[in-house]
């Protein structure tokens, strides 16, 4: 107590001086319209900027939530698109396919699954991402990952709940692409120098090419559905030695700021893959 009158004491003129001043703004403001006017228009500016901030900031932070819900309401919707299913042979029927049908009778091809991507690499000769979802939610090995506006690589390592992606940007990575406009199938690959663009090689000089075309995923691509969007080509090289073009693709992805992916499951791939070795090795 004895310190409060101490205070009191100290610091009189100060405090008298702020009270005298809070009773003369009460005065000004509360008993004449035009400065009570002009305060409770600066005062509900402030009021609103310090909201219009407060509600910024809390909508930030409910951005994580929001990104979430829709990228799993994006996992939804791709596993519903047409050309996840394939009609199956009608011609004779003898065994019922144990993968799921759709209502029409079409059997599932493609799984779509939601993932987090929690590292990437872009500066690297040979670029990866990490995703927070693994072996025990359904992710293996050689599966497809895309993001919202096209490829992003191939799953090669997992764990319990991660699991590692090669990106384009990997000087192994190896996908077989086509031109959206004309079928012409070539290969996507990246030689390590930009991760600006990558390139699509073997496509014919009979193969009408301009700037600006979409390469999207051919249907020879088992890892992927046919027609995702890889890119766009920003250049071609006429090498007049080879009778096929160098063509240069800006990636559909912008690896720079990628956050969520969906992986892709191609529940038809293992049975092609034996069919496929099986007869290799009757023809070796």
């Amino acid at each position: 107590m004895r310190n409060i009158f101490l205070f009191i004491r100290r610091y009189f003129n100060f405090v008298f001086f702020v009270v005298l001043q809070v009773v003369a703004l009460y005065i000004l403001f509360h008993y004449n319209k035009f400065h009570e006017a002009v305060f409770s228009g600066v005062a509900n500016e402030l009021t609103g900027n310090v909201g219009g901030k407060y509600t910024n900031i809390a909508n930030y932070f409910k951005l994580k939530s929001a990104n979430d819900q829709l990228a799993k309401e994006n996992v939804e919707l791709r596993n519903l698109v047409f050309s996840n299913f394939t009609r199956p042979d009608t011609s004779q029927k003898l065994v019922q396919d144990s993968v799921p049908y759709d209502t029409l009778g079409h059997f599932r091809k493609y799984l779509w699954r939601g993932a987090r991507v929690v590292n990437n690499s872009v500066s690297l000769p040979n670029n990866t991402l990490t995703i927070a979802r693994g072996e025990n939610q359904g992710v293996h090995r050689n599966m497809g990952v895309i993001s919202a506006n096209g490829v992003v690589g191939v799953v090669i390592n997992t764990s319990s709940n991660y699991a590692v992606v090669m990106s384009l940007l990997h000087r192994q990575s190896k996908i077989s692409a086509s031109l959206k406009k004309t079928g012409e199938t070539g290969q996507v690959s990246w030689d390590g120098s930009s991760p600006l663009y990558i390139t699509l090689r073997h496509i014919p000089k009979s193969a009408p090419i301009a700037k600006g075309d979409s390469v999207v995923t051919s249907a020879y691509a088992s890892y992927f559905p046919p027609g995702i969007l890889i890119g766009t080509i920003i250049d071609v090289v006429d090498d007049e030695s080879s009778s096929f073009y160098t063509l240069r693709l800006k990636p559909a992805t912008n690896f720079f700021n990628v956050q969520y992916v969906s992986v892709v499951e191609n529940l038809l791939k293992d049975e092609q893959a034996r069919l496929e070795e099986e007869t290799n090795k009757i023809n070796q």
